[in-house]
């Protein structure tokens, strides 16, 4: 079972794993998320995306944009599938393409990324960093709950990292959704669910874990390295 990663880099590893034993297992909608709000994606997806060379041309990236893609493409060099933005003129999908990979699309797309995966069927897509629901583009009402249910909802997440304050959440597929709570200069796994505790239950898990720890909570707490790879993150990206 994985354990909380320690570097960014140790972190896309671990998703690079995560996503091939879920597409080994057949599913056909992922999505990777590492949710540090300053995170550059670019530099994220060039960690990645190696893992899935060997499909060659049967590889197709996705970038919101033309600019993004061509930043990439001049960045990478020569790779051996298409690097394209998602609107551009020659964006379809091929007939010989059978994994499609979306690099952090935005709200703004989501209604091209869904057409897309139209498009793609059976095959499989992949979400690297999704910013789909963006409650002020999609909305609060009829028509963005309807956009959860018909299309959202079908991404599974094999990778999932999110900082909280003084916790973490975690999910490296196979493994359950994982939620790890800082003490003292390490984290601790203080609880694991098939499903990814969010509102009243992480909450729960977050009021428990305290409750069984008052002396670290009380104790002035040293930065664990979720805090120093924000940090991290934040420096590089000024």
């Amino acid at each position: 079972m994985p354990a909380l990663p320690q570097t960014l880099e140790e972190a896309v590893e671990q998703a690079k794993a995560a996503t091939q034993a879920a597409l080994d297992d057949g599913y056909t909608r992922l999505q990777v998320e590492l949710l540090f709000p300053e995170l550059k994606v670019l530099p994220v997806a060039q960690q990645f995306l190696p893992a899935f060379e060997d499909w060659g041309n049967q590889l197709r990236v996705y970038f919101p944009d033309a600019g993004a893609a061509a930043l990439a493409r001049r960045d990478w060099g020569e790779k051996p599938y298409a690097i394209r933005g998602i609107r551009d003129l020659n964006a379809e999908i091929l007939p010989e393409e059978r994994l499609i990979i979306f690099v952090e699309p935005s709200s703004v797309e989501v209604q091209e990324v869904e057409r897309l995966c139209q498009v793609a069927m059976e095959r499989p897509v992949l979400l690297l960093n999704p910013r789909l629901e963006d409650i002020a583009t999609i909305g609060i009402g009829l028509a963005g709950r309807q956009l959860r249910e018909r299309f959202l909802a079908l991404f599974d997440s094999c990778y999932y990292l999110q900082p909280l304050d003084g916790a973490a959440i975690f999910r490296s597929y196979p493994s359950p959704w994982q939620v790890w709570v800082e003490q003292e200069s390490d984290y601790q796994l203080v609880a694991e669910s098939p499903q990814k505790p969010i509102g009243e239950a992480l909450e729960r898990i977050l009021t428990g874990a305290a409750a069984e720890s008052p002396e670290t909570v009380a104790a002035p707490r040293k930065q664990g390295f979720l805090g120093s790879l924000q940090q991290f993150i934040r420096a590089l990206s000024q």
